[in-house]
């Protein structure tokens, strides 16, 4: 069992955190879902993927006759923005064990005109059903224990408004990953940290769709600096967390024509492997 800290927050219970309000959609009619996109989880104006990909998520929840994730792949279309949104579902198939949907998220440009912003493909199914045993070479990332970790409050304050998704989150990041931070990246494409929600809600498969997005870009410690966006975004449940804090690594093998690959694995504090993903990003170079 990996060590964490020893003062733990007070835990808000699944449906009274944070993350389960505003990711809670309004059923309009079958397959049309009513949103506000709260402006808590963005970085500079643009919100964050992972908080969209945990809305379409639920929403897929609420539509398909399974309620868990198991793979869900997005292409992130245009900039979403906070405020109004509409997210329309439609059922591919539903089986026995694997159900497959799909979603896009629209909302209104300044003309007035529906813009979409994601859409994603998924398989849903149930997590309890899978049979436990596990064969794997993958190993959990070696991380100091979290109070040798640093987070965003042990740095200078931030600029207003830059980064409010820091607020809802509990991220601990590995020192050896933090030279971005001092002005001296390590020219290695890594990122681990300790991770989870500010108010102590445990993670569930939903909240892992916003876990594999949540760590700053390795590409700060490739020397590179700016928004990182997200082109598309492939997550893999593998499994439903243990309470307690996750443990996440990120890594890039290679960055070329000005975009990057991000490979995410995180694992909970049973040393169980629960999430995979891989996403592309743009990136600015120069």
């Amino acid at each position: 069992m990996p060590e964490a800290a020893s003062a733990q927050p007070v835990r808000a219970t699944v449906g009274d955190s944070e993350f389960d309000r505003d990711t809670a959609l309004t059923l309009r009619e079958p397959g049309v879902h009513d949103i506000d996109l709260s402006a808590g989880w963005t970085i500079i104006n643009a919100v964050n993927g992972g908080y969209l990909l945990a809305v379409l998520g639920r929403a897929l929840g609420e539509t398909l006759p399974h309620r868990d994730p198991f793979s869900i792949s997005a292409h992130y279309l245009t900039a979403s923005q906070p405020g109004p949104a509409v997210v329309r579902t439609d059922v591919v198939r539903a089986g026995r064990t694997l159900s497959t949907g799909q979603a896009s998220l629209f909302q209104r440009d300044e003309d007035g005109r529906e813009v979409e912003r994601i859409r994603v493909l998924a398989s849903y199914g149930d997590l309890d059903a899978l049979p436990d045993d596990v064969r794997t070479t993958a190993e959990p990332p070696a991380l100091p224990p979290m109070d040798q970790c640093f987070g965003p409050q042990d740095g200078p304050a931030p600029v207003d408004g830059s980064s409010a998704i820091t607020d809802r989150l509990m991220i601990k990041l590995d020192p050896a990953t933090l030279g971005w931070a001092l002005g001296a990246p390590s020219g290695k494409g890594e990122m681990r940290a300790w991770f989870g929600l500010a108010d102590g809600r445990d993670a569930d498969p939903l909240s892992l769709l916003l876990a594999v997005d949540a760590l700053p870009p390795t590409a700060f410690e490739l020397g590179l600096s700016g928004w990182v966006p997200t082109v598309e975004l492939t997550v893999h449940v593998r499994a439903r967390p243990a309470p307690g804090p996750l443990r996440i690594s990120v890594t890039t093998r290679n960055l070329a024509g000005g975009f990057l690959e991000e490979d995410a694995e995180v694992w909970d504090s049973a040393d169980r492997l629960v999430a995979q993903s891989r996403q592309l990003a743009r990136v600015r170079l120069g």
